[in-house]
């Protein structure tokens, strides 16, 4: 299952699973209909409000999650947190319900529940309440800046993007986690550690943190 299958690094990773052999089945929710048409892929439009109601469609392997907003585009940050930190958690424990037993969990760098940045804590406290639901399999990413292009301009990430090409030739030794990484180097990853763990793998295996230098290892 892919859940945030429409943005920037989700639709990637549906793309990566789609293609690979390994996989034999893609499920995706999404808010509105797309015009994807694949022969393993069953798309699923659900109301992410009520997810409950669509709790026998998570009865899948693996879930990668890619969902996530910004405060601008929710409008608050009471809808942000519902989206960043209520749907994916929701996900993830609906997921667990039905025997899930590995989650691919997309969130992001210098998240922690003890942040003072609003965006930061709001991600470490949606990977401690992932993290105790008892996945046999949890994989957290923590990638900085997401390069490629969106459907909606973000102003700041835009300017980001033009620079970070220079940026990442600084940030070296303990920064080298902070550099930019473009989306599909991150959905590469994503799709090569879904496919390396079939279900018999993924028991206690324990949770992962995925940094800049571990992403681009797993995507090559």
């Amino acid at each position: 299952m892919v859940v945030g299958a429409t943005g920037l690094t989700g639709a990637k990773v549906v793309e990566g699973l789609l293609a690979r052999p390994e996989v034999e089945a893609v499920v995706t929710l999404v808010r509105r209909k797309t015009d994807r048409v694949h022969p393993k892929l069953t798309e699923h439009e659900v109301n992410f409000d009520n997810l409950e109601a669509s709790s026998g469609l998570f009865s899948v392997d693996a879930i990668v999650c890619c969902l996530g907003t910004t405060i601008k585009k929710a409008g608050s940050r009471e809808q942000f947190r519902k989206v960043d930190y209520g749907y994916c958690l929701k996900t993830a424990e609906l997921g667990r319900a039905a025997g899930a037993g590995g989650f691919i969990l997309m969130s992001a760098i210098a998240a922690s529940s003890d942040s003072t940045i609003f965006y930061n804590r709001v991600k470490g406290e949606l990977e401690d309440a992932v993290r105790g639901l008892g996945y046999p399999y949890l994989s957290i990413y923590h990638p900085s800046l997401l390069l490629g292009d969106r459907q909606e301009q973000r102003t700041t990430e835009a300017l980001g993007i033009r620079v970070m090409p220079l940026v990442n030739r600084a940030l070296i030794g303990p920064l080298e986690k902070f550099r930019g990484v473009p989306a599909a180097t991150v959905a590469r990853a994503m799709v090569n550690e879904v496919c390396a763990l079939p279900p018999e793998r993924m028991a206690g295996q324990g949770t992962q943190t995925r940094e800049y230098p571990d992403i681009v290892a797993l995507a090559h």
